[in-house]
């Protein structure tokens, strides 16, 4: 894979650099029990307004683990995890709801609510204790709901759609939300080429337009590759790399990970760069001791 860094910094790049990060994890550990593996094991990384973060790894490797720490869903064992610079356990729950928005894997629509009452219920922590919808929510949920393409769908039954248009939905509904933090576990699962295709269009977009910090779980290599300002490779509970996606995306970084041979290339036409999966990699053959 050809190597796209370069010398001379992007006006945004170091504009970024000058602000403090979104998201910080310093040394975090997770246990779910004392004597199992770490779910995470001491991972460090900084994520900072305006960037696009993927995460990647083999199942298991901590990804979800991770977005749940910085949503204040699971709490670090040990190491503190930082929300514009305060520690999340310092939040009070609403105030962290209006900062942070988490798309899990495979929610379901909730049974009963048209789309448009789902996506708008990302309001919530803006709204007061009777709910009541302002000009601002109004426009938010209606951007929202235009982004993701939804607006033909607006009226129907949320759980009555396809699981791709649900998972369309439950975007829509964190996009509504004006997060500074965007956490997404595996967000184009279910979706369409096309539709896969413009969410990854539209989470660079929002980062650059609205200086959010997105941090993403995919095991999409190609779109990690293309949209994402920073890659972060894991692997059995532990950041093993952290960088653009040129110095981390290397076929040899992604087969100590993945435990499969990886051949990298540029598409000529575009200069995006591909990945193709060939064989799971044999376990080394050690020679007999004497």
């Amino acid at each position: 894979m050809q190597n796209t860094t370069s010398t001379t910094r992007a006006p945004a790049e170091t504009a970024r650099e000058k602000v403090g990060p979104a998201l910080s994890l310093a040394e975090v550990t997770v246990r779910y029990t004392p004597a199992g593996a770490p779910g995470l094991e001491r991972a460090s990384l900084h994520v900072r307004p305006g960037e696009v973060a993927a995460l990647l790894g083999a199942n298991g490797a901590g990804k979800s683990t991770l977005l749940r720490v910085a949503a204040g869903i699971v709490r670090p064992t040990s190491g503190c995890a930082r929300v514009e610079g305060v520690d999340v356990k310092a939040w009070d729950r609403r105030s962290l709801a209006r900062r942070v928005a988490l798309v899990t894997q495979g929610g379901v629509a909730p049974a009963g609510f048209r789309v448009r009452d789902v996506v708008a219920m990302g309001r919530a922590p803006h709204q007061g204790l009777w709910m009541r919808e302002r000009p601002a929510d109004v426009a938010a949920v209606d951007d929202a709901i235009a982004r993701c393409d939804l607006a033909h769908l607006a009226g129907r039954p949320a759980d009555a759609l396809s699981g791709g248009e649900q998972r369309r939905v439950a975007i829509a509904r964190a996009l509504a939300q004006k997060p500074r933090l965007l956490l997404l576990d595996e967000p184009a699962a279910f979706l369409d080429v096309g539709h896969r295709l413009a969410f990854h269009q539209l989470l660079a977009e929002v980062a650059a337009r609205d200086a959010i910090a997105c941090v993403f779980a995919t095991h999409d290599l190609d779109a990690a590759a293309r949209f994402a300002s920073l890659v972060i490779l894991m692997q059995r509970g532990r950041v093993v790399a952290s960088g653009t996606p040129a110095q981390v995306m290397t076929s040899a970084q992604l087969e100590t990970v993945f435990d499969v041979e990886i051949a990298a290339g540029v598409h000529d036409a575009s200069g995006s760069a591909y990945f193709i999966p060939l064989l799971p990699l044999q376990p080394r053959v050690r020679a007999p001791s004497r």
